[in-house]
């Protein structure tokens, strides 16, 4: 059984019925995509090189939000959303250990590829280094954590997204697997009780709140925010 039949009976297991949706997984050159017969999707890390250098890195929205006053070294992070890891890649660059979580199979696959591959790149692979992905919900996860992290990142999909025209084409077919979050109160509530130093929501620049909870205050974007909860220990 090759690669890509292997990966399709572990859909099934996981009880991920690709094949309804139009959609198709398969290995191209190297790398595994998505594809509904017109466009494709891989996880790609090389058009994040130039945003990782350190004369940039430092001005990214997320690495600023996640910073923590007065701590610098050995700081570990939860990306309790990963998807594709873009964000969990800045993190690590910018010298996190990051742990993702990532409940959907089909992008997990990908994002593992991504890894995968990204790992070969010398401009990414110290970053790549300190990043690991976990398949599994993460809200199950972080209630078992033995050790809080210093952060939570939080980027979950909620149905006011999906209409962005922000959102790349290509990514529309993301959409089709991933589901918005069901039960955001359960989402932070978990954060919360993890006990991390800081907890950051990435949210569209316009909307509310996530759980309607008031950060302790925000980084704003041109069409983003990174919504910060400063947890005192």
């Amino acid at each position: 059984m090759g690669q890509t039949e292997e990966l399709k009976e572990l859909l099934r297991q996981n009880g991920t019925e690709i094949d309804r949706t139009g959609l198709e997984i398969k290995k191209e050159d190297d790398a595994l995509v998505l594809t509904d017969g017109r466009m494709t999707l891989s996880c790609d890390f090389t058009h994040m090189i130039p945003r990782i250098k350190q004369g940039r890195l430092q001005s990214e929205l997320i690495v600023r939000a996640a910073k923590i006053k007065g701590i610098e070294d050995d700081l570990t992070a939860v990306d309790a959303t990963a998807g594709f890891g873009e964000d969990s890649l800045l993190l690590a660059a910018a010298g996190f250990s990051v742990i993702l979580y990532e409940y959907d199979p089909v992008i997990a696959a990908l994002l593992r590829d991504g890894l995968r591959r990204a790992a070969d790149i010398p401009e990414l692979s110290e970053a790549v280094g300190r990043m690991k992905l976990r398949e599994e919900n993460s809200i199950t996860a972080i209630q078992k954590m033995n050790e809080p992290p210093d952060v939570i990142y939080l980027d979950p999909m909620f149905p006011e997204r999906q209409k962005s025209g922000l959102i790349k084409k290509k990514f529309q077919l993301l959409q089709q697997l991933e589901r918005p979050c069901e039960d955001e109160g359960a989402l932070v509530r978990a954060a919360y009780d993890a006990g991390p130093r800081k907890i950051v929501i990435k949210r569209p620049l316009k909307a509310a709140s996530l759980a309607d909870i008031k950060p302790s205050y925000s980084i704003k974007g041109k069409s983003i925010r990174y919504d910060c909860i400063v947890i005192p220990r």
